[in-house]
């Protein structure tokens, strides 16, 4: 039997295992209530958010320096999967949020520099996806991608330069059982990211095999 399968249904399970210790197993918030159980599924989140962005800075420095079409493949599969988490992000912030502070949004500075961050990267995906197979296009995505990353110091640092609302450093503050739970979900979104970065990074080389294959079988065709 293949590996990838067996971690597939370990990340299944995994997931299960997170969702019993979120809402059955850990103790509930006294301030927040029951909204406080999203802190599992955010702050991870946001942690692979980072990462996917960060592989995607690496491999588009490798493009452009190697020209190899594997570090381009690695980095959009790194844009697309941060991307993804950044989304969870930025729907389970608003709702926790509602809650805590009474309103959907606040144009605070952790919020606002986090989504200009998926803004960027969004654009990264939006110009490789639909700007085209040209190396320009690539090199052109490479470069935003590179400029773009940095602003996660931007977002980790926005509560204590700009004095925002949103919490900042709250892992340390948890009891002992709150913070193995939030340590146990990180490790299963690590599993999960993982698991999706293989599995696109797979799709983009094989539709680009085939690309290549449909070209050179059009260039006999003509002969």
């Amino acid at each position: 039997m293949k590996p990838f399968p067996i971690f597939v249904g370990i990340a299944a399970v995994a997931l299960v295992v997170a969702h019993y210790l979120i809402f059955v197993t850990v103790p509930m918030e006294v301030r927040m209530g029951p909204v406080q159980r999203i802190f599992y599924f955010h702050v991870p989140s946001a942690m692979m958010c980072y990462l996917g962005f960060i592989l995607c800075f690496l491999g588009s420095l490798g493009y452009l320096f190697k020209r190899k079409t594997k570090m381009d493949l690695f980095a959009l599969a790194g844009a697309e999967v941060g991307l993804l988490f950044g989304l969870v992000v930025l729907v389970s912030g608003p709702i926790w949020a509602r809650i805590e502070w009474g309103t959907w949004w606040k144009w605070e500075p952790r919020l606002t520099s986090m989504l200009l961050l998926v803004l960027i990267f969004m654009a990264y995906w939006v110009l490789r996806t639909y700007g085209g197979r040209g190396e320009g296009v690539r090199r052109f995505a490479a470069v935003l991608a590179i400029f773009g990353t940095p602003n996660i110091l931007f977002v980790r640092n926005a509560v204590k330069k700009w004095r925002g609302d949103h919490p900042d450093d709250v892992v340390t503050t948890l009891d002992p059982d709150m913070k193995m739970t939030f340590y146990v979900c990180m490790l299963i979104m690590l599993l999960l990211f993982s698991l999706l970065m293989i599995t696109r990074y797979r799709m983009h080389r094989d539709a680009r095999t085939a690309q290549a294959i449909r070209r050179r079988l059009g260039r006999l065709g003509g002969l």
